[in-house]
């Protein structure tokens, strides 16, 4: 059996752990949150490094993208320098290759058409693959970094305005703390409160890491389709009161929750036997297709859009 771990600076309450059958092998993947503490997380890598299959670093990542620049976060950096011996990896691999392939299955099977549709995506930083797959699909997409990560009221609308932006900003924001411009540990847990939320009205599929969605999003999101990562059944009942006719995750469901792309990556780069440097996009493809992963596409409510206006 194949053991993996996801070392999270989200909240504890979020901690979930699965035993699965892949191909005819075993693997434990577990999940654990250290409520936005770099020390404790980091104590806890030095402490299995060695001991395990591979580790996924969660609720934070080593790098963003934009375009074909990539910027280190001072944070991921450290604690994916802690680990010494077990291949890691933040998820952005699987990000690029998964989630692309998630809108692709969604536009060719009729499930969603996002051709002129009007799409919020709360962060592209740290899912450039689907960005760039939303705008080649035919959305209409309003990237949300600077309003969600930042607090700066700055919607961009296109892939090169967007670059152009990120090379300005991100050099010293990637300095910063993580948690200064993302939600970890019990922020994940504080009731949302509604802000920006003519960004949300304007949307007709909201899209991107779901704590970001989460921490601000409106009462009402009536009609709306969600797509995202990982969610608990809690987050599930959040979104259904809120009148979300759709959610899709771009990981499966395992045992009650779409884990993160972190802890998938992860697993997936123990079956593949090989160091995350030396993996490449088609090997995430091929295994994925032989594992038969398809996004999870829940309903909850009476009815789902299809269609763009």
């Amino acid at each position: 059996m194949k053991t993996i771990v996801s070392v999270s600076l989200g909240s504890s309450t979020r901690d979930h752990r699965v035993i699965v059958d892949w191909l005819g092998e075993k693997f434990d993947i577990s999940r654990i949150g250290f409520d936005g503490s770099i020390e404790r997380a980091i104590e806890k890598l030095k402490d299995i490094d060695g001991r395990v299959d591979a580790i996924g670093l969660g609720g934070i990542d080593v790098y963003l993208y934009a375009g074909t620049k990539r910027y280190a976060l001072r944070d991921g950096v450290r604690m994916l320098e802690s680990v010494k011996k077990t291949p890691v990896v933040d998820g952005s691999g699987l990000k690029n290759t998964l989630e692309r392939e998630t809108v692709r299955v969604l536009q060719e099977r009729g499930i969603v058409d996002f051709r002129g549709m009007p799409v919020l995506m709360v962060s592209a930083l740290d899912r450039f693959g689907m960005a760039q797959a939303l705008v080649a699909a035919g959305a209409q997409v309003t990237f949300g970094d600077f309003i969600f990560a930042l607090e700066i009221d700055k919607p961009v609308s296109s892939l090169a305005e967007f670059e152009k932006e990120a090379a300005r900003y991100l050099p010293d924001a990637c300095k910063l703390p993580f948690q200064f411009f993302y939600p970890t540990g019990k922020k994940q847990e504080r009731p949302p409160e509604p802000k920006f939320t003519q960004y949300y009205d304007a949307a007709k599929l909201i899209a991107g890491d779901f704590h970001f969605i989460r921490q601000h999003m409106p009462d009402s999101l009536a009609g709306k389709v969600v797509l995202t990562n990982t969610v608990t059944e809690k987050n599930v009942a959040e979104l259904r009161e809120r009148g979300v006719a759709l959610l899709v995750t771009s990981t499966p469901n395992l045992g009650g929750r779409s884990f993160g792309t972190n802890v998938m990556e992860a697993a997936l780069l123990a079956k593949l036997g090989k160091r995350w440097e030396d993996v490449v996009e088609s090997d995430y493809l091929d295994l994925l297709h032989r594992l038969r992963f398809e996004p999870r596409v829940e309903a909850l409510a009476p009815a789902h859009i299809t269609t763009a206006p």
